[in-house]
């Protein structure tokens, strides 16, 4: 059996919670802090310009050159300016679920990320995990860090 893995990533960004609220739990502004080559698309239709508990968001993504892959998640839980969850119903994991966690800092606000994950496949997708998915996703999370800087500035110490 595959393992359950787990990514964290921790950013201090210099906005009010609401101004960072605004702009994450907007679910169009996902593509503008996604990497281009992921080919990231969102093909449903919003239901409104907040995430809601309930709400299913429907994508395209290419983790592979040229093989897009169909991804829905559902947005399981919401307290507005302290957290949100998005959990996978159809996708490429056997398990995602994303904590997106929201917490007022002097000077701005710290946005945490966690993501547990399981890919399917047992051995083959630890293998993957090792070679490719993890690194992958870290990619993602580097990438989203440097995004959220041009948008909103880089934090002070």
């Amino acid at each position: 059996m595959s393992k359950v893995y787990t990514l964290q990533s921790v950013e201090k960004i210099p906005v009010s919670i609401d101004t960072a609220w605004d702009f994450f739990s907007n679910p169009a502004n996902l593509q503008a802090i996604t990497p281009k080559e992921m080919g990231f698309e969102i093909i449903s239709k919003f239901h409104g310009g907040r995430m809601y508990a309930g709400q299913i968001i429907e994508y395209k993504v290419r983790p592979l050159p040229g093989i897009p892959i169909y991804w829905m998640t559902e947005i399981t839980h919401v307290e507005e300016k302290k957290y949100f969850v998005d959990e996978q119903r159809f996708g490429p994991y056997s398990l995602w679920h994303h904590q997106h966690q929201f917490k007022a800092i002097d000077g701005g606000m710290e946005m945490t990320d966690i993501v547990h994950y399981k890919i399917p496949f047992w051995v083959l997708g630890d293998v993957a995990n090792s070679l490719f998915v993890k690194k992958q996703l870290e990619g993602i999370f580097n990438y989203r860090v440097e995004a959220v800087e041009r948008l909103f500035g880089k934090w002070k110490v």
